[in-house]
């Protein structure tokens, strides 16, 4: 046992989150600060950095009030890739640019791919240019911001923002560099001097570390700001899904995460390098680790959205609604690429459809569709990660999609995959906390964090969910030249 209290911060999409971790792995307390992202153009994702340092004192602040157990480390992890550019005093210049949810870099996607190869990005890379590539935003400032290029000299994402803020260090974990394709050079797992040289030949790229690294330590002025003991230290961090994956032990070479969030991502952990045009071949966040991932664009950010379309009910409400409504939705079925879509269609101009809609359906059955249909998404995934060589062995589930049962049951039994879901599933924050917690002591995820259940493929809605998953597929190809007309319609 660790011999003191840890905190972890996640900079989500939607929020930020903060958990007070005991020694042992006991949730003592949490936090939660809601936010909203800008959308100041069609397909353009935006945040401003002040939020996240703004929220994480504040979380820091409510997390320790009334005194407590001493904290002895702290833990950070954020949404990403994300593209924040600074001058040479660390001031932002302009909001930061989030993941693969913003799609504006196409045209500097296909010039890059001209000029590089895709098949050459790829191989050195591991991971093709789309919408999450990280580099390709940032030449998408060179092109449209020339102003604010020009005065660029460093390059951050929430959790190295954080780490900056807090200790002074300027870091960044691998696997987040092996996001800023084509930047990174995942076989060398360092830099890629020749590109970094053509795409942004004046920035101070951040020096690499493993994301359990310890960083640096709090600075006096960061205690005075935060409430934090000062010289207490402060690991790399890395990107959400994959301090997710580590809160609930899951980086195991056969592993995959699913992580319910207001995204869903999947994250296979391989023995080695293993590439798929339509998926993302990162380095791992522990040293020595390689995944296979992917990332539908919207999932709880759909249902969401149904909920204040249909007069916010509570979300309990919703499910039982849902529930209710039986296998199928009461024959509707759904795409869920309401924000364009990610692995493994990789087509930003994808928009969400629902298909079978009469005046009988209700709010239960439509909440229903946006369940089944991120399940297919998942389904969709998993064939593509095993049609590669992905070896699937053990499927655990977290995030906060994981209460209530009914969303991590339809998707067992469109899969048809056994779920693990542990005791612990807030997700991010646990998973920084319990990276800080390795740097106090011996501390593994299963004995912090032990399996609370295990959600078992029901074998007659299985059945049904098979035929109607080739409904799923024939959909998209359908109806892909009326949505594309669509979305050119929106982004004039």
């Amino acid at each position: 046992m660790v011999p003191h209290a840890v905190i972890g911060v996640d900079i989500g999409t939607s929020s930020s989150k903060g958990v007070l971790v005991g020694p042992d792995g006991t949730l003592l307390r949490s936090a939660v600060r809601e936010h909203a992202v800008d959308r100041p153009a069609p397909g353009h994702v935006e945040m401003d950095a002040a939020v996240w340092w703004e929220e994480f004192g504040s979380l820091v602040r409510e997390l320790t009030a009334d005194g407590g157990p001493e904290v002895g480390a702290v833990g950070v992890s954020g949404m990403g890739p994300c593209v924040l550019l600074t001058d040479a005093d660390d001031v932002p210049l302009r909001p930061a640019i989030l993941y693969g949810v913003d799609t504006r870099a196409t045209e500097q996607i296909t010039r890059l791919e001209d000029r590089l190869g895709a098949e050459e990005i790829r191989a050195r890379c591991g991971s093709g240019l789309s919408s999450q590539a990280a580099g390709a935003k940032i030449a998408w400032v060179a092109d449209e911001e020339p102003a604010v290029f020009a005065r660029a000299r460093r390059l951050y994402m929430p959790s190295s923002w954080l780490v900056r803020k807090l200790t002074g260090a300027y870091v960044l974990d691998h696997h987040s560099a092996s996001q800023t394709t084509p930047l990174y050079d995942t076989v060398a797992r360092d830099w890629y001097a020749p590109w970094t040289a053509l795409i942004c030949p004046d920035l101070e790229l951040p020096p690499l570390r493993w994301s359990g690294e310890a960083a640096g330590t709090v600075t006096a002025e960061a205690a005075r700001l935060t409430g934090l003991p000062a010289g207490i230290p402060v690991i790399t961090g890395t990107v959400d899904a994959w301090a997710e994956a580590l809160s609930v032990g899951a980086h195991s070479v056969g592993d995959l995460m699913l992580m319910y969030g207001t995204t869903m991502f999947l994250v296979h952990t391989v023995p080695g390098l293993l590439t798929a045009p339509a998926l993302w071949s990162t380095v791992g966040a522990l040293p020595g680790t390689r995944n296979l991932a992917g990332g539908m664009a919207t999932s709880g950010a759909v249902t969401a959205w149904l909920r204040e379309l249909t007069g916010a009910p509570g979300y309990a409400d919703l499910l039982r609604a849902a529930e209710a409504s039986g296998t199928g939705a009461n024959g509707l079925l759904m795409l869920p690429y309401f924000a364009g879509e990610r692995t493994p269609v990789m087509d930003p101009g994808a928009r969400g459809v629902i298909a079978g809609l009469t005046l009988s359906h209700t709010r239960g059955d439509l909440y229903r569709a946006a369940l089944e249909a991120t399940a297919f998404g998942v389904r969709h995934n998993i064939e593509a990660i095993e049609s590669v060589g992905g070896d699937i062995r053990r499927v655990v589930a977290v995030g906060g999609g994981t209460r209530g049962g009914l969303w991590t049951q339809i998707v067992s039994d469109v899969t048809g995959r056994e779920q693990e879901v542990r005791a612990t599933s807030i997700g991010a924050s646990y998973g920084g906390a319990l990276l800080a917690a390795q740097l106090l002591g011996d501390v593994s995820a299963d004995d912090w964090n032990p399996v609370r259940e295990r959600v078992v493929p029901d074998p007659a809605a299985a059945a049904e969910y098979a035929g109607l998953y080739g409904l799923y597929r024939d959909l998209y190809p359908a109806t892909a030249d009326v949505v594309h007309a669509l979305a050119a319609r929106q982004n004039r």
